[in-house]
């Protein structure tokens, strides 16, 4: 999508500290990180929403836990992480590209709010 802050930043087009990219997923760190480890884990198929998942798209969602577990294991997250996602307005989402946030580095408490 041309006005998709995501769509630009794995387009290039936009810069950002990637940590992960194959065919499916691109992730990067979060500007703003909430935890020590903070990166956003997105597919690179434009998925608008969690709403959006269907057979026709999941296995991008699919490919983005098979990231993050890798990607948990390269940063070290040994003693467990977070992972979040953000639905539709008032789920939080900023956003309009479907995304994970992987959280660790630090002990998470057990409320998310």
């Amino acid at each position: 999508m041309d006005d998709c802050l995501f769509c630009k930043i794995i387009a290039g087009d936009i810069p950002s500290t990637k940590v992960y990219e194959d065919d499916y997923v691109f992730a990067f760190r979060d500007i703003n990180p909430q935890a020590p480890v903070h990166i956003l884990v997105t597919p690179k198929k434009h998925i608008c929403c969690a709403r959006a998942v269907n057979a026709d798209n999941s296995l991008h969602v699919a490919k983005c836990f098979e990231a993050i577990a890798k990607i948990a294991k390269d940063e070290g997250l040994d003693n467990g992480y977070r992972v979040i996602n953000n639905c539709g307005e008032d789920g939080g989402q900023t956003v309009m590209h479907l995304h994970f946030h992987l959280l660790g580095g630090v002990k998470l408490g057990e409320k998310v709010i």
